[in-house]
């Protein structure tokens, strides 16, 4: 039987032809900061104060186990010059690929304002201290989510899970003092490069990448073809 190709056709015809001009804003060696991580709080700002963009601080996390990349979204919870802090479940898909192998690239793809932070680095796990400081911090139902769900491990339905969460939650009523479970906790991401995409007419980007000194926290500026 001879398969109706159509509509993929037309599907592929659609997908190439989605192309748009991008703005004359540029990338200047002599105004950014020279430090890449002042740089990154300025643009993280003004990703905050537009209002097409959702949750500036969502970036891509992206792991490699075996030779097998993975991607998902995190939300970043701190950056500060010893990099960048994110929570999570440590006994996860995630947190298992960050045990096996530290080696991390976060992306930040802040699309609206035709902009991309590239990161690449190593992660180590934050000081207990500072997850039960989070930790404490977070919503009633954050907090008994992070008991609820053995993130990652397949489940039998939503009514399992549900039930899990009712089980939590009767266990630390609302208003009562949650502790941080033990699997979960924070992570962060100690830069090597920092790399700072700005969209240009004619696919001629602007790409100022961070490296940083492997003798001293010195960083050096260097210009990539787009």
């Amino acid at each position: 039987m001879k398969l109706d190709t159509s509509m993929s056709e037309i599907d592929r015809a659609a997908i190439r032809d989605m192309r748009r001009s991008y703005g004359e804003a540029g990338l200047e060696e002599s105004k950014v900061a020279q430090d890449p991580i002042a740089q990154f709080h300025t643009w993280l700002t003004e990703a905050a104060g537009n209002a097409v963009i959702v949750e500036a601080n969502a970036m891509v996390l992206s792991t490699v186990v075996d030779s097998h990349p993975t991607s998902r979204t995190v939300l970043l919870k701190d950056v500060t010059q010893s990099g960048f802090s994110f929570f999570s479940n440590y006994e996860s898909g995630k947190g298992k690929a960050l045990d096996a192998n530290p080696n991390v690239s976060l992306v930040f793809p802040w699309y609206a304002m035709e902009r991309q932070v590239i990161i690449l680095g190593s992660v180590t796990k934050l000081p207990a201290i500072e997850s039960d400081e989070y930790f404490a911090t977070r919503p009633w139902g954050s907090q008994i989510g992070a008991w609820a769900s053995a993130q990652s491990t397949q489940i039998e339905s939503r009514e399992v899970l549900e039930a899990s969460f009712a089980k939590f939650a009767e266990k630390y009523p609302e208003g009562s003092v949650v502790p941080r479970p033990d699997h979960w906790g924070g992570y962060l991401v100690t830069p090597t490069t920092i790399e700072f995409w700005q969209g240009r007419y004619s696919r001629m980007h602007d790409r100022l990448r961070y490296v940083r000194a492997t003798t001293n926290s010195n960083w050096s500026l260097t210009r990539l073809n787009p």
